[in-house]
């Protein structure tokens, strides 16, 4: 037991590290994961069953438009979604930021679009649910912080249930615009989730307040008819 968790706090130093390396300075309101404070957070967080398996497959958006495919390929790989080949891995089976791509997915969403425009809520929710998995898309404005907190919380507290956000970067102090990126923990003493940020060449995974996260995701997106920005709750 002791070496496992010595093990598994390596992984969280190394991770944390290699997600932090030049990365933009964070506001006071955040707490870098990569800080004493921050993975105490995790050591004592009571819902987390979501960050190994994405820690697992942690990784950064190919470009930065892709926030939501990168955060959809950790959530596909680490609910062990049956994947495609890539020439590359061949004859290995994993999700990518290109063979996640197929005739369904062009069909709801054309992957030069993304390229362009990057995806609002509604499309990672349809996105996603082209294979075999359960979704549930929240906009922020039907909701409250108390019932996102709710359902979030119980999410990270199950196997195979991942939740992915789709919020507005500087309501929270970071710059600037609208971004998506998978929780991996809830800690209740702080009342912060954990978030693992695609764009790592930009920012480290950071602990933020359910107040702030839900004020964030609670911004309207001109790309999407001014909806809110919300949640998306995945599972197997």
């Amino acid at each position: 037991m002791i070496v496992s968790s010595f093990l598994r706090l390596l992984l969280l130093c190394a991770l944390a590290s290699i997600a932090s390396a030049q990365t933009l300075p964070l506001p006071q309101n955040l707490v870098n994961l990569n800080s004493g404070q921050g993975s105490d957070l995790l050591k004592e967080s009571e819902a987390l069953k979501s960050y190994w398996p994405l820690s697992i497959q942690f990784l950064t958006q190919k470009n930065q438009a892709f926030c939501g495919v990168a955060s959809i390929v950790m959530v596909l790989n680490a609910l062990g979604v049956p994947a495609p080949t890539t020439p590359e891995f061949d004859p290995y089976h994993t999700f990518t930021q290109e063979n996640v791509f197929n005739a369904a997915t062009e069909k709801i969403l054309p992957q030069e679009t993304i390229r362009e425009m990057g995806m609002t809520l509604d499309q990672v929710g349809a996105f996603i649910s082209s294979y075999a998995v359960k979704v549930e898309v929240h906009h922020a404005a039907d909701s409250t912080p108390e019932k996102f907190r709710t359902m979030a919380r119980e999410y990270l507290d199950k196997s195979d249930h991942h939740v992915i956000v789709n919020y507005l970067r500087k309501t929270i102090g970071q710059e600037k615009g609208g971004h998506i990126s998978p929780l991996a923990a809830y800690d209740a003493d702080t009342d912060r989730f954990l978030i693992l940020d695609v764009a790592r060449y930009k920012y480290p995974p950071v602990w933020i307040s359910t107040a702030e996260l839900f004020a964030a995701m609670n911004t309207p997106d001109a790309d999407n008819e001014n909806r809110s920005r919300g949640f998306v709750l995945v599972s197997r």
